[in-house]
């Protein structure tokens, strides 16, 4: 996978019409459908102030949850231009279709300096089938393509990675981010790197644990996917989860380690409740003594303290799941103690998205880091290495 793109710094904009692909897939309150949390839209500001500045006219598109290729109202990208139009100071012209009659008039008179925002892409069937008929006539509108919504790119559909069948393709400035601090991570870290992955499953992570086996010297695993290598090396793990399929995959992974002398930690004590509950009983047990009716909930204060010394010397630091439930306060020590490491130390941190990016941004720690992923899945299939069809379509540079 090359990660040496072309971005927008790169590109001749002045008075070309640019469609660009953001990511305003954000929050809305069940009953009001009003926006709860406008992080996304602020994200995608640097990259859309720049292509206005340089004379561009600006068609943006986006989804927005889950229509299923039928029309939607509480779906609707309608809030999303309000909103875009306070952030940015200027009017946001709507669209009231995607590819029909509104969007292309008003594609055809949009200005240099102006910006409109077609509706929902995901009300047209097309869109996740990566039509390509629909990606032209998405490509028809505009002169350019500016990919800067991260969080789709492992995704291959008609806005992501279509439509740069018609039109020369540029990463637009998260994306181009992401690609040249995670790419370096993987490509070229400055060592030692360290890799900590958490989270619920081993069999999420197979490709990610596989991939950085060959690349880091240490690799941490903590969260609900330790239980399974508890297992596998023959400890009791009482109703923690656990992933009985995968027993003889995480040996394998332990043995794969020691071959290449990847130095790979596991939990040492472990912080166990009676029952699935934020205000259960609980108690910290040696990784190897869980009674038989508890269930794992946290990493312990011995296991934090070692994984914690692990990424103090670290030069580059990728965390991956949280390491408990840290939904339930009483169970987010480790989580917390984690983020508080990385914040600590000297190394190039990176946060992948979903459940840790959450974690970090919830205890205070978001500025402390130096790359906070804006995908989840997407961030997950780069760590395994794998080809990501929103970056493969985007010119190499």
């Amino acid at each position: 996978m090359n990660y040496n793109k072309k971005s927008v710094l790169d590109a001749d904009l002045k008075g070309k019409k640019v469609l660009l692909r953001c990511d305003f897939n954000v929050p809305q309150d069940k009953e009001t459908g009003a926006i709860t949390s406008d992080k996304r839209i602020v994200a995608a500001l640097p990259t859309i102030q720049y292509l206005l500045e340089q004379g561009a006219a600006v068609i943006a598109c986006s989804h927005l949850g889950k229509p299923k290729g039928t029309w939607k109202e509480s779906l609707t990208l309608a809030p999303v231009a309000v909103r875009l139009s306070e952030l940015l100071g200027q009017d946001v012209i709507f669209a009231k279709d995607i590819i029909g009659d509104d969007a292309k008039a008003k594609a055809a008179a949009l200005q240099p300096g102006q910006i409109m925002l077609l509706e929902n892409l995901r009300f047209d069937p097309r869109e996740e089938k990566n039509d390509p008929e629909f990606a032209k006539a998405l490509a028809d509108m505009a002169e350019l393509f500016v990919s800067d919504a991260f969080g789709t790119v492992h995704r291959a559909h008609a806005s992501t990675a279509g439509v740069a069948a018609y039109l020369p393709a540029y990463a637009g400035m998260l994306i181009e981010k992401e690609l040249s601090i995670m790419g370096k991570a993987l490509d070229d870290p400055k060592r030692p790197f360290v890799a900590i992955l958490g989270g619920a499953k081993v069999s999420s992570k197979i490709g990610v644990i596989n991939n950085l086996l060959e690349k880091a010297d240490t690799i941490i695993i903590g969260g609900g996917m330790s239980y399974t290598f508890q297992k596998a090396l023959g400890y009791e793990v009482g109703n923690s989860l656990l992933e009985a399929d995968w027993l003889q995959y995480s040996l394998d992974m332990i043995q794969k380690a020691k071959d290449k002398g990847v130095q790979l930690l596991l939990p040492v004590d472990t912080v166990v409740g009676k029952e699935f509950a934020a205000d259960t009983e609980k108690q910290t047990v040696a990784s190897d003594a869980m009674p038989a009716d508890w269930e794992g909930m946290d990493i312990g204060p011995k296991t934090i303290e070692l994984f914690s010394e692990a990424v103090k010397n670290a030069g580059t630091v990728v965390w991956n799941g949280p390491m408990g439930v840290f939904e339930f306060p009483a169970f987010a020590v480790g989580t917390e103690a984690m983020a508080k490491a990385l914040a600590e130390s000297g190394a190039v941190t990176i946060v992948g998205g979903g459940d840790s990016a959450a974690a970090v941004e919830k205890l205070g720690y978001a500025d402390k880091m130096t790359h906070i992923s804006t995908g989840g899945g997407a961030s997950l299939e780069f760590l395994e290495g794998k080809e990501l069809p929103g970056v493969a379509c985007l010119q190499d540079k």
